[in-house]
C-alpha cells in the first residue's frame, strides 16, 4: 500500500486535485531552511529567521537535535544518553517550548539526526564503531570516526532520540548521514560488524525499514537526505544509498543538489555551479523517472524535495540563483525544496527586510 505522501506525489504527476483530509494543519508544499541549535538560541538570529518565514512563502525549518558531532541539542530523558552525556551543555534547554512557539506561528517542523556519522558516540560506544583490520577504531580521511551501520545497537539509539523528539512535538524526523562513510578504500581498510545484511544498499534499507515502523504514525513524517548523484546513478555509490531502496523505506526523500557539489561536465554541463537552473533539472528529471519506474514495478516512492544551494563556493550566490534552482524544480511539478546554508545566512533575507 503506497504510503500517503507517495499518493500525493503521483497525483501531482498526473495532474490530479487530491485533497489531504487527514493531516488539515500540515503546510504543503513544504519550503524550509536549516537552522542550527546555536540560531535557535541566539535571540537576534532567530527573530531574523522567523521573519524571513513570515515575510516570504517559506513554511519550515529544519532544526539539528543531533548533530555531526554526534551531540544532542535538547535535554533528552534518554537513559542511554544519559549514561554516554550526549546531551551535554545541550543549548536549546526547552525544547517542547520551542516547538509549541513554531506550531503557533504554523511553521512546520523538521527534526535533522545525524545517523552513522557519529564521533561521539563512537568514542563513547567504541564496540558500537567501524574498526580497521587491526581492530582499532577507523577513520575516514577528515579524521572522523564513524559508528558501524550494521550494529542495532546505532540504529536503536537513533531510533530512541527519533521517537522522543516525535513525541515532543516535531512533525517530521529527517535521517541525514544515512549511508556508509563516502571512502574509497573502506572495504579494503574495514571489518564491519557481522549483521544478516549482505551489502551497504540492503543495510541501509534496512535500518530504513526498522526506523519506518518503529516511528511512523499518521502525525510523523519520515524523511532522509541523499547524496544529490543518486537520483541518477544507477548504483549505490558505494554507500549504500541507492534511490529506489531509500524510497521505499521513507515518506519524503531529499537529495542534496548543490551545484557546487557537482563535476564540471556532469549532464554536459560545463560548469554546474554557474548553471544552477539546468543542473537542478538534470538532476531531478532522472529522479521522476526513477519514480515512475519504481511505481510501474509496484513499489512505493517518496515525495521528492530537494535541498537546494543558499550559500556560495567558487560561484557568488545571491536570491538569483536560488530562484533559479526554485523555478527549475517548479518546472518539473516539484514544489518542495530545503535551503541549506551552513550559517543561517539566507538569500531569502533580501525579500524579508522589504
Amino acid at each position: 500500500m503506497l504510503k500517503l505522501l507517495a499518493f500525493l506525489s503521483i497525483f501531482t504527476m498526473l495532474n490530479v486535485s487530491f485533497l489531504n483530509t487527514e493531516w488539515p494543519t500540515t503546510p504543503t508544499p513544504i519550503k524550509g531552511i536549516y537552522v542550527t541549535a546555536d540560531s535557535v538560541t541566539t535571540d537576534t538570529k532567530f527573530r531574523q529567521l522567523l521573519k524571513i518565514i513570515e515575510k516570504t512563502d517559506l513554511n519550515a525549518m529544519v532544526i539539528d537535535v543531533k548533530d555531526d558531532e554526534g551531540m544532542l541539542t535538547y535535554n533528552s530523558d534518554l537513559s542511554i544518553v544519559h549514561k554516554i552525556q550526549s546531551d551535554q551543555n545541550a543549548p536549546i534547554k526547552d525544547l517542547s517550548k520551542l516547538l509549541q512557539k513554531l506550531k503557533e506561528k504554523n511553521i512546520y517542523t523538521i527534526a535533522r539526526i545525524v545517523v552513522f556519522k557519529d564521533p561521539y558516540l563512537a568514542k563513547k560506544k567504541p564496540e558500537w564503531a567501524i574498526k580497521d583490520k587491526s581492530g582499532d577504531l577507523w577513520k575516514d580521511a577528515s579524521g572522523i570516526k564513524w559508528v558501524d551501520p550494521h550494529r542495532q545497537e546505532v540504529w536503536n539509539y537513533n531510533i530512541s532520540i527519533a521517537k522522543e523528539v516525535a513525541q515532543l512535538g516535531f512533525d517530521e524526523i529527517q535521517w541525514d548521514y544515512v549511508r556508509f562513510p563516502d571512502y574509497k578504500n573502506i572495504d579494503e581498510e574495514v571489518t564491519f560488524a557481522p549483521s544478516g545484511y549482505k551489502s551497504k544498499e540492503a543495510t541501509i534499507g534496512g535500518f530504513l525499514q526498522h526506523a519506518y515502523t518503529k516511528l511512523k504514525t499518521p502525525k510523523i513524517t519520515i524523511s532522509a537526505d541523499v547524496f544529490g548523484l543518486t537520483t541518477s546513478v544507477k548504483n549505490d555509490m558505494g554507500i549504500g544509498q541507492r534511490w529506489e531502496t531509500i524510497a521505499q523505506f521513507v515518506d519524503v526523500i531529499s537529495p542534496m543538489m548543490y551545484p557546487s557539489h557537482y563535476a564540471d561536465g556532469n549532464y554536459g554541463i560545463p560548469s554546474p555551479e554557474a548553471n544552477p537552473g539546468l543542473l537542478i533539472k538534470a538532476g531531478l528529471k532522472d529522479a521522476i523517472t526513477k519514480n515512475k519506474n519504481s511505481l510501474s514495478q509496484g513499489k512505493s516512492i517518496a515525495v521528492i524535495r530537494p535541498w537546494l544551494q543558499d550559500f556560495s563556493m567558487k560561484v557568488p550566490y545571491s536570491l538569483k540563483e536560488v530562484n533559479a534552482q526554485i523555478r527549475a524544480a517548479n518546472d518539473l511539478g516539484i514544489n518542495e525544496y530545503l535551503l541549506w546554508n551552513a550559517k543561517n545566512e539566507y538569500s531569502m533575507q533580501e525579500n524579508a527586510a522589504n
